[in-house]
């Protein structure tokens, strides 16, 4: 698929489908839970097939599960029948341990399975764009060094901080080539530890390593989406822009009218019903609303894609997912 032609396509569209990040509710469709899931790469598969029948989605787009990468670097998780697995603890808390931490093969721990599920559901799912998840380096180095360290260590050992993201951005860079190699269509890439950065701080940190990531992996046919959902995005913008994706989604602790206006018009911009308040814990008629209002307020811009803030929570009601697509459909007929 032309991926260019594909992100043209939806910016160009009158009528664009959402693309909400909605993979975890599948285990509602299939009577699993969310263990059961991330265990099995026909599971995942099928619950992507599922949620694809389910929802007239402009892409498909597998787990963002931010603890696969950590795994697999021999960080332990936290895993529950209900949640989304979590990282527990800190494996490098020195230089010398950044200097000893081994990249890890492509297939080590879940990466295995969650590479053979894109292959899978591409032979499901194709009358839409299948996308990978996977992790950015600085939120992912921050699992290894620990969320709060990792941001003192950015002022305090910075040789530290450069020496896991040289290895991290080496592992994701090698893994988002593998979901290429399987037909994935492109990866959403989720960095949101590094949306509580400063303009100079997520430069040297983040955006310069998600850059040479895109400048490996991204191709005509293989397209590149990134996720940030820090509050202090807004004045990231400028530095984000130099990544080059193809497109930008956002979380909602943002203004996504703010954001579309310092963003260029020629690339997708994603955004962001609350994945908690609505999607979770939200009625049909709250998310309608909220829905309506985002899209009122923002699709004056042609580049706007309304779709989640963030990965859209496993037990969330499926009426309300119903509902934020019925009600992207009710705006647009209104028009």
């Amino acid at each position: 698929m032309d991926m260019n032609k594909w992100t043209y396509g939806l910016i160009s569209a009158d009528v664009k489908k959402p693309m909400p990040i909605l993979s975890f509710p599948s285990i509602q469709l299939m009577g699993i839970t969310v263990e059961d899931l991330i265990s099995s790469s026909d599971t995942q598969a099928e619950g992507m097939r599922r949620v694809a029948e389910r929802v007239d989605a402009a892409a498909s787009v597998s787990m963002m599960d931010l603890s696969v990468e950590a795994e697999a670097f021999g960080s332990a998780i936290r895993v529950s029948k209900d949640e989304v697995p979590t990282v527990t603890g800190r494996i490098v808390a020195s230089l010398d341990d950044a200097k000893a931490l081994k990249v890890p093969d492509v297939l080590a721990g879940r990466t295995g399975i969650y590479i053979e599920a894109i292959k899978k559901a591409k032979h499901m799912i194709t009358d839409r764009p299948v996308f990978s998840g996977l992790i950015g380096p600085f939120s992912l180095g921050g699992r290894l060094v620990d969320v709060s360290e990792a941001m003192i260590a950015c002022y305090e050992d910075p040789d530290m901080m450069h020496e896991v993201l040289e290895k991290v951005t080496q592992f994701i860079t090698n893994y988002a080539l593998a979901y290429r190699e399987v037909g994935a269509d492109g990866v959403v890439m989720a960095e949101p530890l590094a949306g509580i950065l400063s303009p100079s701080l997520i430069d040297e940190f983040s955006t310069q390593y998600v850059k040479r990531i895109v400048d490996v992996v991204k191709t005509d046919e293989f397209a590149f989406i990134y996720h940030n959902c820090g509050n202090n995005t807004p004045v990231l913008v400028d530095s984000i822009k130099p990544i080059g994706a193809n497109g930008y989604h956002f979380g909602n602790a943002v203004d996504m009218k703010e954001i579309l206006e310092k963003m260029p018009d020629d690339v997708l911009v994603m955004g962001n019903v609350d994945p908690s308040s609505q999607f979770r814990n939200g009625t049909p008629e709250s998310i309608r609303d909220a829905t309506l209002a985002l899209m009122e307020k923002c699709t004056v811009h042609k580049n706007f894609v309304v779709s989640s803030g963030c990965d859209i929570p496993p037990l969330s009601s499926w009426d309300n997912i119903e509902a934020f697509f019925a009600a992207a459909r009710e705006f647009y007929s209104g028009k």
